[in-house]
């Protein structure tokens, strides 16, 4: 006679096989990550705590002095990250990136923002991928950094009791676009 712990443990089996990391194709598989991950941003060598967030659809990331500008007739921006890393440090990156377009976000009080989309690199789980941010001014929020679904489509299954549960550098040169 099966106990009634070892039913719920094959079930809970049985149930997360269908979520095992499987790949078909060229894809790689998506794995089981916490709420909370540490990433690198744009190959800097010290880790970031990201939210990883399904009420999301495009990333999100702390940038101050955002900046439209034209460049051989196409659409950038410049603007300064400001990242806190894992040990509490403070980081500023100035960057120019192209824009890809811009998005009316809903924030936490409800309003609509318009705020500027740019693409750059994540590394999660030893895989580099090319990520949609939108440019946020996240001082109020406790994660300079959210992934949103756009990002987890690709990279992760969330488990929400857990955190921390991959690594943030990059062990591989192939980039994972869109």
């Amino acid at each position: 006679m099966i106990t009634r712990t070892a039913r719920l443990t094959l079930t809970s089996l049985i149930i997360l096989s269908f979520y095992a990391p499987i790949s078909f194709g060229k894809e790689p598989a998506r794995v089981i990550a916490g709420w909370v991950e540490k990433v690198h941003i744009e190959n800097q060598d010290y880790d970031l705590k990201a939210k990883l967030d399904t009420g999301a659809k495009t990333s999100s990331i702390y940038a101050i002095n955002v900046k439209p500008f034209k460049k051989d007739g196409k659409r950038w921006a410049k603007f300064t990250l400001l990242l806190t890393d894992s040990r509490g440090n403070e980081h500023k990156l100035d960057l120019e990136k192209p824009r890809s377009r811009k998005a009316n976000v809903k924030n936490h009080d409800g309003n609509h923002d318009t705020r500027y989309v740019v693409e750059l690199d994540v590394c999660f789980n030893g895989r580099k991928f090319a990520t949609e941010f939108t440019l946020a001014d996240r001082n109020e929020y406790i994660y300079g950094v959210l992934l949103g679904r756009q990002f987890l489509k690709r990279a992760a299954i969330i488990d929400p009791d857990k955190t921390f549960l991959t690594a943030p550098s990059c062990q591989t040169p192939a980039l994972q676009t869109k």
